[in-house]
């Protein structure tokens, strides 16, 4: 018996068990290398358009969260310029909580919800495109419900 290796948890090494423990563990880590591609496909071609509710205009998002499009009404012309600035600002916001919240369900059709891989990209992008709540303003009481521009 003193020639036979021992593993290191004491267990008698079995050529046979450590070929099948390997391909088993190459088998999950090529499913999720074809999962994290498949996500990082779909990710890749998300774009959100959010709407001003005032009728000023709309703003299309990339997967990054940069502007693509920009689109202004003739309302403006009949608005202040910071009235104008301040709902394209919150449009764009919109544009990328709405992107952040598609980024997540991408991620978990693709990765699982419970996937710690999954969980920590949907993290990141919750971060970097949805940031923190903001605080509730005196002026959501203008915008019903369904308005990009209300805080929740």
């Amino acid at each position: 018996m003193g020639d036979l290796k021992r593993d290191m948890d004491g267990d008698i090494l079995d050529p046979d068990g450590a070929r099948e423990r390997l391909a088993a563990w190459k088998g999950r880590i090529d499913e999720l290398a074809a999962h994290t591609q498949a996500m990082g496909e779909r990710l890749k071609d998300l774009r959100v358009t959010a709407r001003d509710p005032g009728g000023m205009g709309e703003v299309t998002v990339d997967s990054t969260g940069a502007v693509v499009d920009l689109e202004l009404t003739e309302q403006i012309q009949r608005s202040a310029p910071s009235a104008v600035a301040q709902a394209i600002l919150a449009t764009i916001r919109s544009a990328r909580a709405t992107l952040a919240q598609r980024s997540q369900e991408v991620i978990a059709e693709t990765m699982g919800a419970e996937s710690t891989t999954g969980r920590a990209i949907a993290e990141k992008l919750g971060r970097q495109f949805g940031g923190e709540p903001a605080e509730r303003s005196d002026d959501d009481e203008h915008f019903d419900s369904r308005s990009p521009l209300r805080r929740d």
